[in-house]
């Protein structure tokens, strides 16, 4: 039997890509650190998508062993990941001198680490089956530096470079890599990156997390290798290349300044 397999599963765009996932007939499992989120979301998931059977594992992926751990997990129950989503990741607001150094290395770990180490780990039986898809979820913070959120923004960049070449190295394999780019999005992300009071977000009307989740899987169909959501969206990341990069600082940096600031 053949998998999809999704971390950061238990909300936000996570939880919604599961829901999309699920409709189309893909079985899950399901990754994150809330066991009992993950057992409801499984309960709710094969009530409602019949066609779909769910796993789960409880996991904290931003732990430096976490991708080594999951990849045993599966191997061991059997379970062949045709599909491999990395969408688990968080972000936090505020000037870096005065940032949680704990907090920055495990955003590192888990945005960039646990992504880069599933990729090499499920890669190579996906190739030998001539089969196989990543998503990799970016941002549209992949395309510029980002003032108060400059660790978040350059994890990002990561994510979307480091995707945008595997998918060139994957050519004729029958495996493809595609870099999901978001920009805001109703979720539980603002909140836990202590994003809830920044005027930008006041402003634009923003997307939810089930009108990402569904653009994604038809990007993911259609082999695209960069998906960003949105028209605004795009816009703002094509001019990120071509303005001044003092510009582009500076824009950035008012945009998510606090108004009480």
């Amino acid at each position: 039997m053949t998998y999809t397999l999704l971390t950061g599963a238990s909300s936000g765009i996570g939880y919604e890509l599961a829901q999309v996932f699920a409709a189309h007939g893909h079985n899950l499992i399901l990754v994150a650190r809330s066991e009992q989120k993950l057992k409801e979301l499984k309960i709710q998931l094969e009530k409602e998508f019949t066609l779909s059977k769910s796993e789960v594992v409880a996991l904290d992926l931003s732990k430096p062993d976490s991708a080594e751990k999951l990849f045993e997990i599966t191997e061991s129950k059997g379970w062949t990941v045709d599909i491999l989503v990395n969408n688990a990741g968080f972000g936090d607001h505020g000037a870096f001198v005065k940032s949680d150094l704990k907090k920055n290395q495990e955003m590192i770990d888990l945005n960039i680490l646990t992504l880069t180490k599933l990729c090499h780990l499920y890669l190579p039986k996906m190739i030998q089956n001539r089969n196989g898809k990543i998503l990799n979820v970016a941002s549209t913070a992949s395309f510029q530096p980002g003032p108060l959120m400059s660790v978040y923004y350059a994890t990002k960049a990561y994510v979307l470079h480091f995707t945008e070449g595997l998918h060139e190295e994957l050519q004729g394999t029958g495996v493809t890599a595609m870099a999901l780019c978001p920009g805001a999005t109703a979720s539980g992300f603002q909140a836990a990156a202590n994003l809830s009071n920044v005027a930008l977000l006041d402003t634009l009307k923003i997307p939810t997390s089930k009108d990402v989740a569904e653009y994604a899987y038809v990007a993911l169909k259609k082999n695209k290798v960069v998906a960003i959501h949105g028209k605004l969206n795009w816009l703002f990341a094509v001019s990120a290349g071509f303005l001044p990069r003092a510009i582009v600082r500076k824009v950035a940096k008012k945009l998510q300044e606090k108004r009480n600031n």
